[in-house]
């Protein structure tokens, strides 16, 4: 399988699975994406997730990667990785939620952290060692952290904007150490995502320092999320008989565009629901206005803070740069943190069950567009209890790792928002 950047339309030049994820940005600045979209068969699809996660996301992972990598590896890939829980919870009669948060760092990216750490592990095997640089708004650092910890031949370098991310967060990327070098950054997750993306345009840097990213930019990132997308599916279909409605939080759109990657491969769709937090550019682009990014704002689902999310360019991309294709596909809905909080309080009240101010945004968007399927709920509510607090009137019960965690010893660097002090920092290390 070959890959090509969002911004060559024209695909003149072609890269290799190894060279895209070693690359992690495009040199002109876009996206990688895949050649094609292989075609599944839905039914092996969902044979396979009655047997378990594992077995389903192996026959996917080798749609997508078996020209590349042998299918023994792939399995056993897969079956390290995603050695946890993905179910559908019925949150009330009729409606659901796909719980992504039972890995190791309680959110969604552990599925894109755990399967990248390990593939670019496989893939670089006996290859001068490599610095993956991530920007995070909170879940990002915590998963890449987890999922690369003692890769050999590789370092990781976490770009956190400091006092933005809740402290357990902050607790679970900067307790690790050994391979791992998290960057208090003073600034907003803006700030951080793009002093990455200036060192990966640098060439003459990286001709000296082979980098790559973790973020949902890179396509080891941000592919095998599309494999939850079948399992919601399949759960659903299993009941309904029917295909759903998928509501996504939203921030950088990594994770919605996984959605739309597995429908393009196959997985029927009624439609997508992205929900956003008053960082709301693409809504208003799904409305029918233009896509006008901008400078992030602070709230309380401070994961979804991205004013200039980079996966638009995939989204456009995935629907074959037609704009009109894209907002008949995918409807968008933006919250305020007023509302993010009754979204809490209606969910416990109503229903007893407690979500996470991201998922709280699903379940707001699932709510107000009428919709007939699931939302994604993409971590733990212990890992916000200030706004739990604040919504309910108590505190969640973390589960017992969220306390071993949050008293280990914690160590990160600080970091202006200077690519000059960045690029010496990761020459040093």
């Amino acid at each position: 399988m070959m890959y090509f950047s969002t911004r060559d339309r024209e695909r003149k030049s072609a890269f290799s699975l190894s060279e895209a994820a070693f690359r992690g940005l495009a040199p002109d600045g876009g996206l990688f994406m895949p050649e094609r979209f292989p075609q599944v068969d839905m039914e092996k699809v969902a044979a396979l997730a009655d047997i378990s996660f594992a077995d389903m996301a192996s026959y996917l992972a080798r749609q997508l990667f078996g020209e590349d990598v042998p299918a023994a590896d792939l399995d056993a890939l897969v079956r390290d990785a995603f050695n946890f829980e993905v179910p559908l919870y019925p949150v009330s009669e009729g409606f659901s939620t796909l719980q992504l948060f039972h890995g190791p760092t309680f959110a969604f990216k552990d599925f894109g952290g755990r399967f990248m750490g390990r593939m670019l592990g496989l893939l670089n095997k006996g290859g001068e060692p490599i610095i993956v640089l991530t920007a995070t708004s909170g879940d990002t650092g915590s998963a890449v952290a987890h999922g690369f910890w003692k890769v050999p031949g590789v370092k990781v370098v976490i770009l956190y904007p400091d006092g933005k991310v809740s402290d357990f967060q902050e607790a679970q990327m900067t307790s690790l150490g050994e391979n791992i070098y998290p960057l208090r950054v003073s600034g907003c997750f803006d700030d951080c995502q793009r002093l990455v993306k200036e060192m990966f345009a640098d060439s003459e840097f990286r001709s000296k320092v082979r980098i790559t990213s973790a973020n949902s930019i890179n396509v080891l990132r941000w592919m095998p999320q599309s494999f939850y997308y079948f399992y919601g599916w399949c759960q659903w279909h299993r009941t309904h008989k029917e295909d759903p409605d998928i509501v996504v939080p939203s921030g950088n759109y990594g994770n919605i565009t996984a959605g739309m990657l597995a429908h393009r491969m196959g997985m029927p769709v009624r439609r997508f629901i992205a929900g956003a937090n008053a960082n709301d550019v693409v809504p208003q682009f799904l409305a029918g206005g233009s896509y006008d990014p901008r400078a992030s704002v602070q709230t309380v689902a401070n994961a979804m803070d991205v004013g200039a999310p980079s996966n638009f360019e995939r989204m456009i991309a995935l629907y074959d740069y037609d704009e009109a294709a894209v907002r008949s596909a995918v409807d968008g809905y933006s919250y305020s943190d007023d509302e993010i909080r009754r979204g809490i309080a209606e969910l416990y009240e109503k229903y007893g069950y407690l979500s996470d101010p991201h998922s709280a945004v699903g379940y707001l968007s699932y709510r107000d567009a009428g919709a007939a399927g699931f939302w994604l709920s993409t971590a733990h509510a212990a890992k916000f209890d200030k706004v739990i607090g604040e919504s309910i009137g108590k505190l969640p019960t973390p589960p017992d790792a969220f306390r071993r965690i949050a008293s280990l010893p914690r160590h990160s660097e600080p970091m202006s928002v200077s690519k000059a002090e960045l690029a010496a920092y990761v020459k040093s290390i």
